[in-house]
């Protein structure tokens, strides 16, 4: 059975916290492992999360802020250490190709993983396989950001009513599945679309045109809300967003499940007595915002399984 969950391995923005780990986070999809935004300690989060350098098959980096990229060091000598067998890819921002050089090179170690690295540099696809297309978009942050998106090509839903009112059944139901048409009857007369799923990992940005285009019709979001809304001039002022913001995204796009994270050190530790240390206050100005689909303030080697299909 084909598995597709997000792996949260860091929230923490800017500093790691007692409670919260630099950023990091492994999307599961079907058998491919993507990691986004390795921070400082991902190697580590990894193995607490039950997650290995093999899983890995891309590392999509949004911009290279220390707490989004930091750990690349790490996973990329392990990736090596393990000698990991099948190529991996990791798109970045092209502008930051001297960052990612240092952190590739940053220590002596031997070289025997096939690392492609693909950057980023405009909007639109990069890369198609079977099971998804990942596309990024441009976002607007004090450096160059990019966020990702991968779409699950449509596919067809058999109407087993439809089928059977056509007296078609047992091997011919694969048979029309495979030619699209049988005695006459079409593939579209007994089937229906089924719409493919939708992800989005939307990190430190403003509101811009490039987090809604992300953010259309996703089965599920996981966007940065580094603040509160109280203190939405200084999400202005440093490149991010307040937690209302990013759920009326969510709102207007057709979320069906809004993952909130990368939280700032200047809200009080998870465990404690007041209600933002809990994600209460965040969770409160999401529904205030008026977002009405799932919901999860997101913490620390949290998994949380993408929605089903339609």
């Amino acid at each position: 059975m084909s598995v597709r969950e997000l792996v949260v391995l860091g929230t923490a923005s800017q500093v790691p916290t007692r409670h919260r780990n630099h950023n990091g986070y492994l999307l599961r999809w079907d058998g491919e492992g993507i990691l986004f935004d390795p921070g400082e300690g991902t190697q580590r989060q990894m193995l607490r999360a039950g997650a290995a350098a093999h899983d890995l098959n891309r590392i999509c980096v949004t911009h290279f802020h220390g707490d989004h990229s930091l750990g690349l060091a790490g996973v990329i000598q392990r990736i090596n250490l393990d000698k990991v067998p099948h190529e991996i890819t990791a798109h970045y921002p092209r502008s930051g190709q001297r960052f990612f050089n240092r952190l590739r090179y940053a220590t002596a170690y031997r070289e025997t993983v096939d690392l492609t690295e693909a950057p980023v540099d405009t909007d639109g696809p990069l890369a198609v396989t079977p099971s998804y297309t990942l596309e990024a978009r441009k976002l607007s942050h004090p450096v160059e950001s990019y966020g990702y998106r991968l779409t699950e090509p449509d596919g067809r839903r058999m109407l087993p009513d439809r089928l059977a009112a056509h007296g078609i059944k047992g091997p011919d139901v694969g048979r029309i599945q495979r030619e699209g048409a049988l005695g006459g009857v079409s593939l579209e007369d007994v089937s229906e679309v089924r719409r493919g799923q939708r992800f989005a990992f939307v990190m430190d940005t403003r509101l811009c045109d490039g987090v809604y285009a992300l953010a259309e019709g996703c089965d599920m979001l996981v966007i940065e809300s580094t603040f509160l809304d109280e203190d939405t001039d200084l999400a202005v002022e440093h490149g991010h967003l307040t937690a209302g913001q990013a759920a009326a995204v969510a709102r207007d796009a057709g979320v069906r499940h809004l993952v909130l994270t990368h939280f700032s050190q200047r809200y009080t530790e998870p465990g404690g007595t007041s209600r933002t240390e809990s994600g209460g206050e965040f969770e409160r100005q999401a529904r205030a915002a008026g977002f009405e689909g799932e919901l999860t303030v997101a913490h620390d080697l949290l998994r949380v399984p993408v929605p089903k299909r339609r």
